[in-house]
C-alpha cells in the first residue's frame, strides 16, 4: 500500500516510523508545515517529521497551503493509495481528499466527537476528564468531523501532564493506524458516523492563554498547570513585577476566604496563594530569562511577603 504522510506535530513521529519500517507500506513522500522561527533568536526550526524523513531519504514537501495548485499536482503525481494525516495543521480541501485511490485517514488525539481541533490533549486534562484516547477517522471536509474507523480509550492518570499524555497517546498511534490500514486493505474497515450534536471544539493554544487567573477554583488552576505543561506553559506575575512560569506538582489546599491571588503563607517548601475557591501551594518556578528554581531560592533577599498579591502586572 502506497502512503503519503502529512504531519507536523511530534505526536505523529512514531506512526511515520512504523509505516516506514513496515514491509506492507511504502512511504512515497512526507508533507509537513514550513520551518518556523523558534526561541529568542527566531532561528528556523524543522519539525521532527521533516528531520526523520530527510534522515531516511523520504522526499519532503513544505507548501504554505496544501490547497496550492503545485502541492495538489505533487500529490496527484505520487498517486497514493492512502493519505495518512497526523497533526498536520491544515484542513484538506476536497481536491486533495479525492486524490488517493483508497482513502484519507486522520489520527486524532481524542475520543471523537469530543475535542475536535488543535489542542485535544490539553483540553481533556483541563476539563477534568477521566478518560481520553486516540481515534482513526476517515477525513471529511470539516474539522475532525469524518466517520470513525476505530479508536482506543485510556484513563488519564492523577498527575498527568500535557506532555506525558501526549507521549502515551503517541505510542498508541502506530498500532491503531496500521491495524486500520490492514482493515482497509481487506475491505473490512468499519465506518461509524460521529454524533455531531455531542461535538466539542478546542482552538490552537497560544502563550498568553497560560496566564493563571487566580479567581478560578484551585482545582481548575492545578489542572491547567498540568495540562499546559510543557506547552504553552502557565505563568503569573509576582509582587515584584516579575513574570514567573509555574510548574506541576502544585498542591490544592483549603479555602481561606481571602481575595484571589493573595499570598497566605510563605515557607521553605513554597508559597500558598488564595484562589476563587480553595488555595494552591507552588514550589517550583522559572522567572523570565532565568533557569527553573525552587521558590525559596527565588525569594531569597526579596521583599515579597504574606498579604502581597500574585497576578498583578506592574
Amino acid at each position: 500500500m502506497k502512503i503519503v504522510f502529512l504531519g507536523t506535530g511530534d505526536i505523529g513521529l512514531h506512526s511515520l516510523e512504523a509505516l516506514y519500517n513496515s514491509k506492507d507500506y511504502e512511504v512515497l513522500s512526507v508533507f509537513t508545515q514550513p520551518d518556523r522561527p523558534f526561541g529568542r533568536k527566531g532561528e528556523l526550526k524543522a519539525s521532527a517529521i521533516k528531520i526523520f524523513a530527510e534522515d531516511h531519504s523520504i522526499p519532503v514537501f513544505q507548501p504554505d497551503r496544501i490547497k496550492d495548485q503545485y502541492a495538489i499536482e505533487i500529490l496527484r503525481k505520487a498517486d497514493p493509495d492512502v493519505l495518512v494525516v497526523v497533526a498536520y495543521g491544515q484542513i484538506l480541501p476536497k481536491t486533495v481528499l479525492s486524490i488517493p485511490r483508497v482513502s484519507c485517514l486522520n489520527l486524532h488525539a481524542s475520543l471523537l466527537p469530543n475535542y475536535r481541533g488543535a489542542a485535544p490533549i490539553q483540553a481533556a486534562i483541563l476539563n477534568g476528564e477521566r478518560f481520553t484516547g486516540i481515534t482513526v477517522m476517515y477525513i471529511g471536509e470539516g474539522l475532525d468531523d469524518g466517520d470513525i474507523l476505530q479508536s482506543k480509550k485510556i484513563e488519564i492518570e492523577k498527575e498527568e501532564t500535557g506532555g506525558s499524555l501526549h507521549d502515551r497517546l503517541a505510542s498508541l498511534g502506530p498500532e491503531l493506524l496500521i491495524d486500520s490500514l490492514k482493515l482497509l486493505s481487506r475491505n473490512e474497515a468499519p465506518r461509524r458516523k460521529q454524533d455531531h450534536t455531542k461535538a466539542s471544539h478546542v482552538s490552537k493554544l497560544c502563550r498568553a492563554e497560560g496566564e493563571i487567573e487566580w479567581n478560578n477554583p484551585a482545582e481548575y488552576i492545578e489542572r491547567k498547570i498540568r495540562a499546559f505543561c510543557p506547552w504553552p506553559g502557565t505563568f503569573t506575575y509576582f509582587p515584584d513585577g516579575q513574570l514567573v512560569k509555574i510548574f506541576p506538582k502544585a498542591l490544592v489546599g483549603q479555602d481561606y476566604d481571602e481575595k484571589a491571588g493573595k499570598i497566605i503563607s510563605i515557607d521553605a517548601d513554597g508559597l500558598v496563594v488564595s484562589c476563587g475557591d480553595g488555595s494552591i501551594k507552588i514550589s517550583e518556578i522559572q522567572p523570565s530569562g532565568r533557569k527553573k528554581m525552587t521558590l525559596s531560592s527565588y525569594l531569597a533577599g526579596k521583599e515579597i511577603n504574606t498579604g502581597d498579591f500574585l497576578g498583578i502586572k506592574n
